[in-house]
């Protein structure tokens, strides 16, 4: 049967499969949807229809056809011709389809009665709702500039709209998700190489992966690109504290000590410089700074990073060796991984530098620029409001601020502090920083500081429970989206957008809608003048095949040059090289190369904590799908049994892990597939939400524990900072 963008259901046929239209107010009462999809088709059924989209249950946004029959999603496929994902579907790809039948699902707008967390909530109409978030947004731009509104959106194609009603609205306090995980990677690398690269994982003989995860975190396409290319040959070598499944299938795992992983780079640019292992052309054309490096790096030996990294001098000499010998096509895997040290930035820093020596940037099997696609981004002018303050609440807090991202844990001091003025208002969409930010209670303390907070989401996260006003969102099975280019280094440059393959079930609205219906009654209504359909004529202005080749394939390609784009072009720093030494720092008083400082020494009886990713979820939002609950229905805190014994500590004991902001009780997991100083556990447990029925009451939470340390340069939050105790559990 032929592929089509568009099915036709109606809404009576989705809720005769329930066991009733309406829910109860009473968040977290009894499941109302108990037959979400039926055992089999009728035989009246017209067969099936086979629809495509784009995956939401993470970042990577693969293509997908939907299986609708008799107007229900019955089963999600990849899309073979989806190059980004390599015509693959992963475990929470597959789980999507419990997202749009979750009995959990936010059904229509609920403000809440009593205190924030007590779990009261009352029904409102859309109407009601709106009114109610203008207003309250109405009166905080009067009483403390718009500016008093702080707007955070998560990784989501209408999350551009978030940003929109913002600039419109007046308030330039916007913060993401990534400055929890991700702004200290993209900062080393564009003050490197004035862009972050796309890693060709595909065709490189030689990788280092230091942290990151990929063969459970998955990344597409440098997952799947990455086991391909080991099967040609490329050898694979782990620094992790922690035997992943990346460590498990690598050719080499190194259990390093945690902190000290600029050690080992920068005794790896030692041997390459002082052995002379670089390309000297690519070196002298391309780069600044190189005879500084040179003599920076005198005295970080291999002998001496070893005392620091715990890996033998002889190792890291082989290693260097080994990556110089197969370069260009060797890299430092520039990562995807959780956010770390408060000079996360430096160690970041010390990644691409190694690459730089190595020559590998813009050759195939190393660093590779963005590729154009041609997608138009239309803009607004926005209006300018007099009585704003100059700045954003976060700037100044640290040097190399992004400020289209800011920072989560900066801003969060700054409305606690209330300094430099005032933020009384909070808009959140498809994030949760209850569950990813570092320091729970100092969340909460944040959100009590509020005179007003709204969540837009698909389920009652706990950052909606503690909202004031909660609105359901669709999922993106159900929803029309802009669309929206993407990466993928060798594997692709491409433009992919949605549309529903099943109508939106209860009373969900888009965030177009909600924020279009915002500025109507801030008379700001000119701004969002446009349908989706008009938006998405807009984008493609200047790629007149690209909507013919959405409906044929699901995707749109665009094959620009891959290798050799900086031919003839400066790079876009200050020298207008690759700068290992960097200018902009040294006149900011930070320090031009990474300077190696030994990481805080975990004290006696304690572990260091630390933060990873699985395949199962994806920064705590998929824990309650019901598919991947089954596969992960609880965390357990990983301990060496060394450790374990001198604590007197069991297989399957519940455990207390504390810190000096937190503390958890969850089950223990003794293995050898950790170090002994250190301690791990999985993300989006111990939720305070009892909207989420499945994982609520399991396991503990990480962002309870996690102390809020900051990488001094970039404001990311620096999650690898924290020190705990581990006891057995009383009564355990």
């Amino acid at each position: 049967m032929p592929v089509k963008r568009n099915g036709s259901m109606t809404r009576r046929k989705f809720l005769q499969l329930s066991a009733g239209a309406s829910a109860a107010v009473a968040v977290g009462g009894p499941r109302i949807l108990n037959a979400l999809v039926p055992a089999g088709p009728k035989a009246e059924d017209a067969g099936v229809q086979k629809l495509f989209s784009v995956c939401d249950m993470c970042f990577n946004k693969c293509g997908l056809i939907a299986r609708v029959e008799g107007g229900v999603v019955q089963k999600l496929d990849p899309n073979p011709k989806f190059l980004k994902s390599r015509g693959m579907l992963c475990a929470r790809g597959n789980a999507g389809i419990k997202q749009l039948y979750d009995p959990d699902r936010l059904k229509y707008p609920l403000l809440r009665k009593g205190a924030r967390g007590e779990g009261r909530w009352q029904r409102l109409t859309w109407d009601q709702a709106l009114d109610y978030a203008a207003e309250k947004l109405q009166k905080i731009a009067a009483q403390y500039t718009r500016c008093g509104v702080l707007f955070m959106a998560g990784s989501d194609l209408q999350s551009r709209f978030v940003h929109r009603f913002a600039e419109v609205f007046g308030s330039y306090n916007v913060i993401s998700h990534e400055s929890n995980c991700l702004l200290s990677r993209n900062r080393a690398f564009l003050d490197t190489f004035g862009e972050v690269p796309y890693p060709d994982m595909l065709n490189c003989k030689y990788v280092i992966m230091a942290g990151a995860n990929r063969f459970e975190a998955l990344v597409t396409p440098d997952s799947i690109d990455m086991m391909t290319a080991m099967r040609r040959g490329c050898k694979l070598v782990v620094l992790d504290p922690r035997f992943t499944k990346t460590a498990a299938l690598a050719n080499e795992w190194h259990p390093i000590k945690p902190g000290t992983d600029m050690a080992f780079f920068l005794a790896i640019a030692h041997v390459i410089i002082n052995e002379q292992l670089y390309d000297e052309k690519f070196i002298a054309e391309k780069t600044y700074g190189f005879d500084r490096l040179k003599t920076h790096v005198q005295a970080y030996t291999p002998e001496w990073a070893a005392a620091e990294c715990e890996i033998a001098a002889k190792d890291i000499r082989r290693i260097a060796r080994e990556l110089a010998a197969v370069s260009p096509a060797a890299m430092v895997y520039p990562g995807r991984r959780s956010s770390d040290y408060e000079n996360s930035t430096q160690i970041r820093r010390s990644f691409a530098i190694v690459n730089a020596l190595l020559g590998n940037w813009d050759r195939p099997g190393g660093m590779t620029a963005a590729r154009k696609v041609g997608l138009k981004s239309p803009g607004v002018e926005a209006p300018w409001y007099d009585d704003n303050p100059e700045e954003r609440v976060d700037a100044g807090r640290v040097k190399m601020l992004f400020e289209e991202e800011g920072s989560f844990k900066l801003t969060r001091d700054a409305v606690i502090e209330g300094k430099p003025y005032p933020i009384k208002g909070w808009l959140t969409y498809k994030t949760n920083p209850m569950q990813t930010g570092a320091n729970r209670r100092r969340t909460i303390e944040m959100i009590n500081k509020l005179d007003f907070m709204m969540t837009v989401d698909i389920t009652m996260s706990d950052t909606a429970w503690m909202a004031d006003l909660v609105l359901p969102a669709p999922s993106y099975l159900e929803r029309q989206d802009p669309a929206s280019a993407l990466q993928g280094s060798s594997a692709c440059a491409c433009v992919v957008s949605r549309d529903p393959v099943v109508p939106a079930l209860f009373e969900s609205r888009p965030m177009l809608e909600i924020v279009t219906g915002l500025a109507q009654r801030l008379n700001l209504g000119e701004f969002f003048d446009f349908t989706m359909e008009q938006y998405r004529r807009q984008q493609f202005e200047k790629l007149p095949g690209a909507l013919a080749a959405l409906e044929k394939d699901g995707v749109y390609y665009n094959h620009d040059k891959l290798y050799g784009v900086y031919e003839g072009k400066v790079f876009k720093t200050m020298s207008k090289k690759i700068e290992l030494y960097n200018k902009r720092y040294a006149d900011l008083g930070l320090d031009p190369m990474p300077v190696y400082r030994p990481p805080r020494e975990v004290g006696q009886g304690k572990f260091r904590l630390v933060v990873g990713r699985d395949a199962y979820i994806t920064q705590g939002s998929t824990t309650n799908n019901a598919l991947l609950f089954e596969l992960e229905p609880e965390n357990t805190l990983w301990l060496h049994p060394v450790s374990a014994a001198k604590l007197s500590i069991r297989p399957d004991d519940r455990v207390e892990v504390a810190s000096s902001v937190g503390k958890g009780k969850l089950k223990v997991r003794l293995t050898k597939e950790i170090r002994p100083d250190t301690v791990y556990m999985a993300t989006g447990f111990g939720v305070l939400s009892r909207g989420l029925s499945n994982v609520y009451g399991k396991g503990a939470c990480i962002a309870e524990v996690l102390e809020d340390y900051a990488d001094k340069i970039s404001g990311n939050m620096a999650m690898h900072e924290t020190m705990v105790t581990v006891k057995k559990a009383h009564g355990s």
